[in-house]
């Protein structure tokens, strides 16, 4: 008689066999399809929300977020930024235009240029901001030194004006290095305050009234016309990879604030609230995803994977592995025993 140690070895073998055939060729296909509709079958009967907590669903968000500082993501920001370069600086078969839509940049100008209460709030700021005097002071004495420049030049053309008009300009510095620290001179950077107040209302006058709606789209058409590849005149390959590398170092660097983790908790909170109560097979159209996707998907990967695992034998040991302490069970050994 055998014994039933023999038999559950060479029941092991069976089911080891077993399974190498269905992840094998054709069979594979027919297994992985069968598996995803069992498999949303059981997950068209589970709510999210009796699976997931909120508590549980914003520990791993925070966790999730927690992580983008990895080193990989750190080297990546700065070699993608490069090659993104590279391949901008190389296409010269794609505009602008055929990237990205003009109807979506039309609305997107059109609703930051009716954001009133922010332009109005943010020129507000400008005026108090601690160097706006100096600022307003620079900008001037620039106007200034440019108005009389042009009339030099109109003036030249007169005899007799232009010993008068260098008089005339040595008159306004004089009186603007005099000015420099003394009462005068705190009055004439009030005076540059308030020009700047001036000119914040010329910039509010012109944003609501002149046609800069206009402006932008052409703007826009003017360099949705050409290859993607003119791009690179705006910024140096340096440039990009100093940008992106800040832009990761700001993310990074305000993922762990107390504020942040708020903002993380609360949507987990809103989207238990809009989808708490779908089942999880019902999540996935909202994703964007169906049972065909999951497959072609598995499939995609799938079999170059467990080909590569079966091809040194390491896909059957690990089966064997998972298998053989139920195979050699008290439990096992004794039904065999007993038939």
């Amino acid at each position: 008689m055998t014994e039933p140690r023999d038999i559950a070895a060479r029941l092991l073998d069976a089911q080891v066999d077993f399974l190498l055939a269905e992840v094998t060729g054709e069979r594979l296909a027919e297994v992985v399809a069968r598996d995803v509709a069992d498999a949303l079958a059981v997950a068209d009967t589970v709510v999210f929300r009796d699976v997931v907590g909120i508590e549980q669903a914003q520990a791993t968000l925070r966790k999730l977020v927690d992580r983008s500082d990895s080193p990989l993501l750190r080297d990546l920001a700065g070699v993608l930024s490069d090659a993104l370069y590279d391949h901008i600086v190389d296409n010269d078969e794609h505009t602008l235009g055929d990237v990205v839509d003009r109807e979506p940049v039309e609305a997107l100008v059109e609703k930051v240029l009716g954001l009133h209460d922010a332009q109005e709030r943010l020129l507000d700021r400008l005026g108090e901001a601690p160097l706006a005097a100096p600022v307003a002071s620079k900008f001037v004495d620039m106007l200034v030194d440019d108005i009389l420049e042009a009339n030099k030049k109109v003036v030249g053309k007169v005899p007799g004006m232009t010993s008068l008009m260098s008089l005339g300009q040595s008159a306004v510095k004089s009186a603007k290095k005099a000015a420099e620290g003394s009462f005068v001179g705190d009055m004439a950077n009030r005076g540059t305050l308030y020009a700047l107040r001036r000119v914040t209302n010329a910039i509010r006058e012109t944003l609501r009234e002149a046609p800069v709606h206009g402006a932008a789209m052409q703007f826009w058409d003017l360099h949705a016309g050409e290859p993607v590849s003119g791009l690179r005149q705006y910024l140096t390959q340096y440039d990009l990879r100093e940008l992106v590398l800040i832009g990761h170092r700001i993310a990074t660097g305000s993922r762990n604030k107390e504020y942040v983790g708020l903002l993380l908790d609360e949507a987990v909170e809103v989207f238990f609230t809009k989808y708490g109560d779908h089942t999880l097979a019902a999540l996935l159209p909202e994703l964007g995803l169906g049972a065909d996707d999951l497959t072609e998907e598995i499939l995609r990967y799938g079999p170059a994977v467990i080909e590569a695992a079966k091809r040194d034998g390491m896909l059957a040991k690990l089966i064997r592995a998972r298998l053989e302490p139920f195979y050699t069970s008290d439990m096992v050994l004794g039904i065999l025993g007993a038939a």
